[in-house]
């Protein structure tokens, strides 16, 4: 049995209100911290209040650094997604047994599949539309359709595993 294995590991656009709101969070974190400290007005509502804006600070963090990693591994499709390269999340794992079709966002070979589920997709890409588009439509078991950007190479492996459903024109 012939076994392949490859990684691909890409970065999500970050959307312009999470920095925004994390550098805002910062900022209000460390204003309330000082003011508590030269007791100002109520100390500890100004400690309560830094203290809120540092742990929403730190959470929006998370959603401002995602990266998400696929894995090919013998006709397994592992999704993980990575938030701020600290904290890993399962995503799925999805079989190549299981898949209707594995086809770029803008192939012929999906206009059956799109016209039939009018299912908005499930995006594990980069999140924007480059020019040329890049992206892949995935849609698995009869019903869930995903969005992801592969590299070359972890497109290859899977059309070689399973070339009546992997297109890549």
């Amino acid at each position: 049995m012939s076994e392949s294995y490859t990684e691909c590991l890409i970065k999500q656009k970050t959307g312009g209100l999470m920095p925004f709101l994390k550098i805002v969070l910062t900022v209000f974190t460390v204003i309330f911290a000082l003011g508590a400290f030269l007791m100002i007005v109520n100390p500890m509502i100004l400690f309560l209040l830094a203290v809120a804006c540092g742990v929403g600070a730190y959470f929006v963090n998370f959603q401002c650094s995602i990266e998400y990693e696929y894995i090919y591994f013998d006709k397994e499709l592992t999704i993980d997604k990575v938030m701020a390269q600290s904290k890993r999340k399962r995503i799925g794992v999805f079989s190549l047994d299981k898949i209707d079709i594995f086809a770029p966002v803008k192939s012929y070979h999906i206009d059956q599949y799109g016209r039939r589920n009018n299912v908005k997709p499930i995006d594990f890409s980069i999140g924007e539309e480059l020019q040329p588009d890049e992206r892949y439509v995935m849609y698995y078991e009869g019903g869930k359709v995903y969005l992801l950007s592969p590299s070359q190479d972890l497109v290859k492996l899977m059309k070689n595993a399973a070339p009546r459903k992997v297109f890549n024109d």
